[in-house]
């Protein structure tokens, strides 16, 4: 059951594929700058451009049943492609017919098959074919009435009874003509079914609706359509097909930089719609979900799916690949200007993924330093995967610093990087500090204090280079060009990663301090008091009564 039910959804997303893939074609087909090129090479008598209102109408008509296609329930989209199939099948049968007719036509003999060994041969062929071709018509409309789908056997019937070439041809145009009187009366018996669909479904619509709402609604189709998975299904086939493209029409092995062009130039040339903008947002999302992922199985192995089965991850990077695409109309670009600014925002994507790996990687490596647990995999694992985003993120700063000319975007992204860098020192630092700890005979005197200056340390780095960049910035908006965008970017970078961190540094300092005063407003214990109570602290001493209680 658990396989019926994994085709099934296989099927719901790779039956609705095709129809994202027209809506991305209609949307890349301008029709009126297709007609206004026929207008200008003088060819107004050609018969395309005296129906271009009849093509224009089509090409919204195409709109519609793209969208039906897109939302038509599993069972009637299943029933619709076994129909084109049938109807594929049936044209291949036709095709089998016409050229075992032109082969015999060339051939110019006339009788019997079995005196002629290379007419033989060709009948032979031909009829195994459309007898494949009849077989498989009838189990794919599930029906026993073969003959339905045997118009095309005509001809070579004919042959047999030795019916001359000439007729032959007639016979043959005749039952291409009783296939389509076949196929029309089907579509007309069958022209209510469209109309007593969308009927039904309106209802349903209405009264969904009605019952639970609009947002319920779309939150049902979502979770039926499978939109994320669709759209990233969608776009890795656009993206493969580009890659396709590309290396069938070259004979030469590409360089490494080669490569890396050719790969940001393939999504670029895939984001070029909304549709296909889409997908490659879902599709970096999955990427950033699978990425983290491995990221928690790598610390944690089994147990990180036991403990959080269901990682609502990923979003955050797929967003903003969106809100980063549309406020800098990436799809209205040319390829290389896309593949360029792509490049820039892909650098932006990865570094909140880096972001999101440090919290997943932060609590379980202080939690596992604190535990002193001895097992030597455990900590290989935390501290590599510690090193790799220590390292990883300066040398993408680096890189980018290579490639693009310093501004004040670009200084954000760098600014993100070593800020990741400087998280992952001071998580190191608090895990070696723990180590050391443990291997100690004796505790570390005023560890608390120790942990509380790092951090404080490393939050003080993290409140100056968010300061630099919003010097950096305003310096660049004073003297350079002035934007509203840039002036938003330096209020709400200043707002949130300036203003509140430091109205945050100082409220601890303060909290600290307190806490700090009331416990030296305690009286020390006297050594009379130590003597009387085993030396033993207030939290063991507590246990004690409790334990002596009972």
């Amino acid at each position: 059951m658990a396989a019926k039910e994994k085709l099934e959804a296989v099927l719901n997303v790779a039956l609705r594929v095709p129809s994202i893939m027209l809506l991305d074609v209609l949307y890349r087909w301008d029709v009126s700058s297709f007609f206004q090129q026929i207008q200008r090479s003088s060819l107004n008598n050609n018969p395309l451009f005296q129906y271009k209102y009849l093509a224009l109408n089509m090409h919204y008509v195409g709109y519609i049943l793209s969208v039906v296609l897109l939302t038509l329930p599993r069972q009637y989209l299943v029933q619709l492609y076994l129909y084109f199939l049938t109807a594929l099948l049936l044209y291949a049968g036709h095709q089998i017919s016409r050229d075992y007719v032109r082969s015999e036509l060339e051939s110019a003999y006339e009788g019997p098959m079995y005196l002629e060994p290379l007419s033989m041969n060709r009948f032979t062929t031909a009829l195994i074919g459309q007898l494949v071709v009849c077989t498989l018509c009838s189990c794919v409309m599930k029906t026993k009435q073969i003959w339905l789908f045997s118009a095309h056997m005509l001809p070579l019937l004919a042959r047999l009874c030795l019916v001359p070439l000439e007729t032959i041809v007639i016979i043959n145009k005749f039952a291409m003509i009783f296939t389509g009187l076949e196929v029309l009366y089907f579509l007309g018996s069958n022209l209510l079914v469209p109309y007593n669909l969308a009927k039904s479904a309106y209802r349903e619509l209405v009264q969904v609706v009605e019952v639970y709402g609009l947002l319920a609604l779309g939150m049902s189709l979502w979770n039926q359509l499978v939109v994320p998975v669709l759209f990233m299904v969608f776009w890795l086939v656009l993206f493969a097909l580009q890659i396709y493209s590309y290396f069938s029409t070259r004979d030469q092995p590409a360089s490494r930089e080669r490569l890396l062009f050719l790969f940001l130039t393939s999504i670029a040339e895939c984001c070029s719609t909304p549709y296909s903008l889409l997908g490659l947002v879902f599709t970096v999302s999955f990427v950033a979900l699978g990425v983290l992922t491995l990221c928690k199985f790598y610390l944690q192995g089994y147990r990180a799916f036991m403990n959080d089965p269901a990682m609502n991850r990923g979003m955050t990077e797929g967003v903003t690949l969106l809100i980063l695409a549309v406020q800098t109309g990436l799809i209205e670009l040319q390829v290389v200007h896309r593949a360029f600014l792509l490049s820039i925002i892909l650098f932006i994507v990865v570094a909140s993924i880096l972001q999101s790996m440090l919290e997943i990687a932060d609590p379980i490596v202080l939690a596992l330093g604190a535990s002193r647990d001895k097992s030597l995999w455990k900590h290989f694992r935390a501290v590599s995967l510690c090193l790799f985003l220590l390292i990883f993120p300066a040398y993408m700063a680096y890189m980018i610093c290579q490639f693009f000319h310093m501004d004040f975007w670009l200084l954000i992204i760098i600014s993100s990087s070593i800020l990741t860098s400087l998280q992952v020192l001071g998580t190191l630092f608090i895990y070696v500090l723990f180590m050391v700890e443990e291997f100690r005979k004796e505790p570390v005197e005023n560890m608390d204090d120790v942990i509380y200056y790092v951090n404080g340390t490393y939050r003080l780095l993290e409140f100056l280079v968010a300061l630099c960049v919003v010097a950096y910035g305003v310096s660049e908006t004073i003297f350079g060009e002035w934007t509203v965008m840039g002036s938003m970017i330096i209020f709400i970078h200043s707002y949130y990663n300036v203003w509140l961190r430091a109205q945050l540094g100082w409220k601890s300092f303060l909290l600290r301090r307190d806490a700090v005063n009331k416990i030296k407003s305690l009286p020390l214990a006297t050594k009379e008091q130590l003597e009387k109570h085993n030396d033993i602290c207030a939290i063991c001493y507590q246990v004690w009564l409790l334990t002596r209680w009972k």
